[in-house]
């Protein structure tokens, strides 16, 4: 094994993860709005931007989806017991102590056990969650006619806002996990331009070389 610079972002991975990052801020900025939490901008304008950019969200998991399960990328995200606790134990103390990150990027698996985990529990959990109470919020016209309505979209509006708050605890997370290790900058650069240094063996070296000459 040994370290190689190579590209593991692809094109579309960079801008699913900027498309999305930069949505989901209008999300939460106009969710809060909504919510009452600040006025710097009209309830009616903030529910504008929130649905647009709800949609447009939706498009994009859509498209993000369908990408993963036709390049196989998916296999990034399968989440392994392999290195699992010498990660959270790194997080818990070895990062406070100047220990050396125990995971070692691969180019079959970009992703550490722990970010594995918590990608998989993102994806299949909170944002259907969020994309759900929210569409069911957006249709409340369709079933409000409903006895059980009031009492129902009482449900769907604390499950929308505890999805909301997950998914910006998660933002928060992700955001301080970049100050941690080398340098911000050595964190954000891979997903800048996609390359990033991983370990390969002589066979994937022998086969990325194929793959892409030059």
């Amino acid at each position: 094994m040994g370290l190689h610079r190579v590209m593991i972002f692809s094109r579309f991975e960079r801008f699913w993860h900027w498309g999305q990052a930069l949505l989901i801020f209008v999300q939460l900025y106009t969710g809060f709005a909504i919510h009452g939490s600040y006025q710097l901008i009209d309830f009616d304008s903030a529910v504008l931007i929130h649905t647009v950019a709800a949609m447009a969200l939706i498009v994009l998991w859509l498209l993000a989806i369908f990408w993963h399960l036709t390049t196989g990328t998916w296999r990034h995200y399968m989440p392994t017991t392999q290195g699992l606790w010498q990660v959270v134990r790194y997080y818990v103390y070895g990062i406070f102590h100047g220990e050396r990150h125990p995971y070692h990027k691969a180019y079959w698996r970009k992703h550490n056990p722990l970010q594995a985990l918590s990608y998989l529990g993102l994806k299949l959990l909170l944002f259907p969650a969020v994309w759900l109470s929210g569409l069911a919020y957006f249709s409340y016209f369709l079933w409000r006619p409903d006895a059980s309505a009031g009492a129902m979209l009482e449900v769907v509006a604390l499950a929308h806002i505890a999805a909301a708050y997950a998914i910006g605890a998660f933002v928060i997370i992700h955001l301080y996990l970049l100050t941690t290790g080398e340098s911000f900058i050595h964190h954000l650069r891979p997903m800048l331009n996609g390359h990033d240094e991983v370990e390969l063996t002589e066979a994937e070296k022998a086969y990325l070389e194929e793959q892409h000459r030059g």
